[in-house]
């Protein structure tokens, strides 16, 4: 039972970095003075979705797919290639910004989705495409990680208005 548990959040490590996010902000949020702010639980919880979403999640995946090249390719249902470490590097570098966007401002924040919010998009199309043309509904292809791919980029993007919206009233209130 352990061993099917970890599995699963490992073969779904996209979910896996967005649950383990939004633990961190509500911690973070826990051991904060009250009452709470609304630009308090909105920095909370955008600053740990990027930091465990956009940087540890790219990150694990620059491994997954550079180190651990067959085994990322079997899962997805495919065969291994020198693309591959095309898509590792990429995480890579989408990572290490969204460590970097942690306790940025707005302008940092919103380049630090937008690059991997359309990666993931794209790949979610590269996804239905694989399921339509060659039927692979493999969990890699088809599982949680094809969804992930498509809703990840809208929460980014809701959270990014939200901080837009919150420091939009910050300067009328000045």
């Amino acid at each position: 039972m352990i061993g099917e548990i970890i599995k699963f959040v490992l073969s779904n490590f996209s979910l896996s970095f967005l649950v383990i996010g939004l633990f961190f902000s509500i911690f973070s949020l826990i051991r904060k003075p009250k009452p709470l702010s609304k630009q308090q639980i909105i920095e909370s919880f955008f600053s740990f979705f990027l930091l465990f979403t956009f940087g540890f999640c790219q990150i694990y995946n620059f491994v997954l797919h550079v180190f651990f090249a067959d085994m990322a390719a079997s899962f997805i249902g495919w065969a291994n290639s020198p693309f591959q470490y095309e898509v590792g590097f990429a995480s890579l570098g989408f990572g290490i910004v969204g460590l970097l966007s942690f306790r940025q401002k707005i302008g940092f924040r919103a380049a630090a989705i937008i690059a991997p919010s359309f990666f993931l998009w794209g790949a979610a199309g590269g996804h239905i495409y694989q399921m339509i043309q060659s039927k692979n509904f493999s969990a890699g292809n088809a599982g949680i990680v094809f969804w992930t791919d498509i809703f990840i980029p809208v929460i980014a993007f809701i959270f990014l208005y939200q901080q837009y919206k919150m420091e939009k009233m910050e300067k009328l209130e000045v």
